[in-house]
């Protein structure tokens, strides 16, 4: 019942570490949908959006970085059907083109060069045949491919939002009289601490008194909630002059929490990766590790390191490549693949 613009504003200021060229939201301001866009920084929309007297109880918020499209405010999300149903998206849609050929002929103009848009024309063309929005996201995912995490509201059911996630993470947090999506739990840490993560083909039914979670086959399911323990504190940039700096300096930190929470007897137990992992690893005869941009960079590190104290051979590859290669995969090599936010499809799919 308060507010959500400040909230969503803020919650895309908690994810500028991750870099981005353009922010938005999408409100539903009485009887209309609002929509607030600028390229760079989310402080330039937020100034547009107190301008503009934005005020509402249920939104959408986006920060982009590019992947189809240049850098311009067309671009940038939210994106619009009909000027009744907003979507906002993480990830990449392979089959777009085909998706856009197919609304096209069925009468839908495109305003962006975006994958995204595609999302929310093939929604509202379930929505005209009669589907609910719950309904229409879950066929309209069905018909995707690539991997998305996306977040829709529609005019027409203004009390409510729908979530779906496909290879990217998504999350639900639950408040009291009031119930949030994002996708990292630092967006909405300063509004509620329980959360319900969100599994592959998940789609959520968000309202301001409940949530409804349904699996891939579209049967209700209940999904563990979690307290987080991330701090305001660990969230600002504290004495750092950006977030880059800030991560190198935490690195050292970050990996003795990691490994102190699994560690036993100054060893690691190989059931850590799973029940037959001990049979798994005794027929390894090399690693070949898979990843995208930065994660490629600590993959080639590793392979020092594993190949220094486990004694193994060990390769490291660009997942996009390999992807499209023609590769004579060894079916005795450990394959280890490192996700990196905007390319964890390639090495999904890899």
């Amino acid at each position: 019942d308060r507010d959500v613009v400040p909230v969503l504003i803020d919650g895309l200021k908690r994810v500028e570490y991750r870099g981005y060229d353009s922010a938005g939201i999408a409100v539903f301001d009485g009887a209309q949908l609002r929509r607030v866009r600028r390229t760079g920084r989310v402080a330039e929309m937020e100034a547009a959006a107190q301008s503009e007297s934005f005020s509402a109880q249920i939104g959408i918020g986006h920060t982009r970085w590019a992947t189809h499209g240049g850098v311009t405010e067309a671009n940038a999300h939210p994106h619009i059907s009909f000027g009744e149903l907003a979507v906002v998206h993480n990830g990449i849609i392979e089959n777009h083109d085909e998706q856009r050929e197919r609304l096209r002929a069925a009468g839908y103009a495109f305003e962006s060069q975006t994958d995204t848009e595609v999302i929310a024309h093939l929604i509202h063309s379930y929505l005209k045949q009669g589907h609910d929005l719950l309904a229409a996201v879950q066929a309209a995912v069905r018909e995707l491919v690539g991997a998305y995490a996306i977040a829709v509201v529609s005019l027409n059911e203004p009390g409510r939002l729908i979530a779906a996630r496909m290879g990217c993470p998504l999350l639900v947090g639950l408040g009291e009289g009031e119930n949030f999506v994002a996708s990292d739990v630092s967006a909405i840490v300063q509004a509620t601490r329980r959360v319900i993560f969100l599994e592959e083909g998940d789609t959520a039914e968000v309202t301001r008194a409940a949530v409804r979670v349904f699996d891939i086959d579209g049967a209700q399911i209940e999904r563990e909630v979690h307290l987080s323990d991330v701090s305001l504190a660990s969230l600002e940039l504290g004495p750092y002059r950006h977030f880059m700096q800030k991560e190198i300096h935490e690195q050292p930190r970050a990996i003795a929490d990691t490994i102190e929470a699994v560690i036993d007897n100054n060893g690691f137990s190989a059931s850590l990766f799973g029940a037959k992992a001990d049979e798994v690893f005794a027929g390894v005869e090399g690693v070949q590790i898979l990843a995208c941009g930065t994660s490629y960079y600590a993959g080639l590190t590793a392979r020092y390191w594993i190949e220094a104290i486990a004694g193994l051979p060990c390769q490291v590859e660009i997942a996009s490549e390999y992807r499209y290669r023609a590769a004579v995969a060894n079916p005795k090599q450990l394959i280890v693949t490192i996700s990196q936010s905007g390319e964890t499809l390639d090495t999904m799919e890899a």
